[in-house]
């Protein structure tokens, strides 16, 4: 019975000691502050993005994009100019566009793009695929009459396999005919 006793009293005792280590470990840690001042004004002003000279009928926003990178092509720029059904002819809505790129491709020297040609889901894929290379070489065309040396243009074609609407109706195809201009490398 003692025997039984003095185990319960070991077991009992070393609980109580991790209890106390235990205890002790949070005692010794430092409480967090709380921060309870307001951080001061920002003192620095965003990067500002250089906007290429105002185009006609493309309305331009300063955003906070580096310039020269991707989303400043994107945003303040445009990537995208569309067609007429079953033609691969530049528009004129689409030419202030492909002059804003073309000031933008050579202001950054060291960008290569690939014009990426799509079409609306109606003719046969071998068709559409025809189709949307005349487009990309119908962009191609214009950005390097605009002085953007052909080397850093490339082009491919999507055809109808990369709608940008997946419906069917007059306003799907609208948005399906189209010409993307994808920067590929060397931004920022």
């Amino acid at each position: 019975m003692i025997r039984s006793v003095n185990g319960n009293t070991a077991f009992r005792l070393a609980l109580m000691g991790v209890a106390a280590a235990s205890l002790a470990a949070c005692a010794t840690k430092k409480p967090m502050p709380i921060r309870t001042e307001t951080p001061p004004a920002q003192t620095q002003t965003p990067p500002r993005t250089e906007l290429p000279p105002a185009q006609p009928g493309v309305t331009q926003v300063p955003t906070g994009a580096l310039p020269g990178s991707v989303q400043d092509f994107v945003v303040n720029v445009g990537d995208r100019v569309y067609f007429d059904t079953d033609s691969h002819d530049v528009r004129e809505d689409a030419k202030p566009l492909l002059d804003a790129q073309s000031t933008w491709l050579r202001r950054y020297g060291a960008v290569a793009v690939r014009i990426e040609g799509n079409a609306d889901e109606r003719g046969t894929r071998e068709y559409n695929l025809a189709l949307g290379a005349r487009r990309a070489n119908s962009v191609r065309d214009y950005l390097i009459s605009q002085g953007v040396t052909a080397d850093r243009i490339a082009t491919i074609s999507f055809g109808k396999e990369s709608p940008l609407d997946a419906g069917s109706g007059e306003a799907a195809w609208d948005k399906n005919r189209n010409a993307r201009t994808a920067v590929v490398s060397g931004a920022q």
